[in-house]
């Protein structure tokens, strides 16, 4: 992935994150409470160094049952400790006593009336431990902290999304261009998905550019060179966010609903400012509405010929429940917040740290 743009201009922040189970912590936050009756067996429990799928695994070989009869809400990384939710068949009860695996600790045990399916979760809190940091980069954190609680943040994909090379878009792309042929159907899917999430990306890099050349010039000076009308312009310039809405980009309600086309930029502006709503990206792919006009003519470089479903993603979310502890004695600055499902927290610190 080249370099996407930062929407905070502050300089690079020079401090150690590495993401290990002592120094990264995600704890799942479900969609709803569970019951606590029903035919479905809930697990909450704790593990480290290990996938989402290597843990259903697991607990499908020590329990006796289908991986595919495991339910689960979200995919969480590898290197760190996250704490979340499994759905088991009721049938695997009496063997729940002999489970026992070093690298997974069961939390609690309850029902529920359904299975728990991908996307069952509100969002993910997060703690981070940055090291190596100094007095003078812990006072940057918390200036570039309170403009994150002001603001939000792009909702980038990370680079967990594209491999260890970081590089599996690019075998997506030579799929849909019929110059790679993948026989392994999940392989297949990971790769156009990892190639639809590059071209999002991509596009949102693009619209923080155009923002904040709007923040920075004026108007007069950069119309001609942004293709847009002089007065969209200088109606961008006036909006109180730092990502700019353009006419006719499709807005979603914020932190779900329905989507909807900006026709009025400085209520929507406004309402974006609120946190009411945000403006969308494109998954590009089938049955998935585009933007029109203005916003389209930036969007339609990134709408590929995509067989795969496609989708709108928030552009843009908010960090929730932000909060800082900085050691002195230890250099370490540690970091807690909570942000919707499907958002990362590495492109967190990425706005942090640049």
């Amino acid at each position: 992935m080249e370099n996407l743009q930062r929407y905070l201009t502050h300089s690079k922040i020079d401090v150690l994150f590495k993401q290990t189970k002592d120094d990264f912590v995600v704890t799942e936050i479900p969609l709803y409470e569970f019951s606590g009756d029903g035919e479905h067996i809930i697990i909450k429990f704790r593990k480290k160094e290990l996938t989402t799928w290597d843990a259903v695994q697991i607990f499908s070989e020590q329990l006796g049952c289908k991986a595919r009869d495991i339910g689960y809400a979200g995919l969480k990384d590898k290197n760190a400790m996250t704490i979340q939710h499994i759905s088991l068949p009721k049938s695997v009860e009496e063997n729940l006593s002999n489970f026992s695996h070093e690298k997974i600790k069961i939390l609690e045990t309850t029902r529920h009336n359904n299975k728990i399916r991908v996307g069952h979760l509100k969002g993910n809190r997060f703690f981070i431990r940055l090291k190596l940091v100094k007095n003078v980069e812990a006072k940057k954190i918390e200036e570039v902290l309170v403009n994150l609680s002001k603001y939000g943040m792009p909702n980038y994909f990370g680079f967990q999304r594209f491999g260890i090379e970081g590089d599996n878009y690019k075998k997506g792309e030579a799929i849909i261009n019929g110059e790679l042929r993948e026989k392994n159907r999940k392989l297949k899917q990971m790769y156009i998905n990892a190639y639809q999430s590059f071209l999002f990306n991509t596009w949102l890099s693009k619209r923080i550019e155009i923002s904040k050349l709007i923040e920075v010039f004026e108007p007069k000076e950069i119309y001609e060179k942004l293709a847009l009308p002089l007065d969209v312009v200088k109606q961008m310039k006036k909006q109180p966010h730092p990502f700019k809405i353009i006419p006719e980009d499709l807005m979603s309600h914020y932190p779900y609903g329905r989507i909807f086309l900006a026709e009025d930029l400085e209520a929507e502006s406004e309402k974006f400012f609120q946190r009411d709503r945000v403006p969308t990206g494109l998954l590009c792919g089938k049955r998935v509405k585009k933007s029109e006009g203005l916003a389209y003519d930036i969007e339609k470089e990134f709408d590929k010929d995509i067989k795969e479903d496609g989708a709108r993603r928030f552009a843009w979310v908010f960090p929730e429940d932000i909060e800082s502890n900085y050691k002195d004695d230890k250099n370490w600055m540690e970091l807690q917040f909570t942000l919707p499902k499907g958002s990362y927290a590495t492109e967190f610190i990425s706005e942090i740290i640049h």
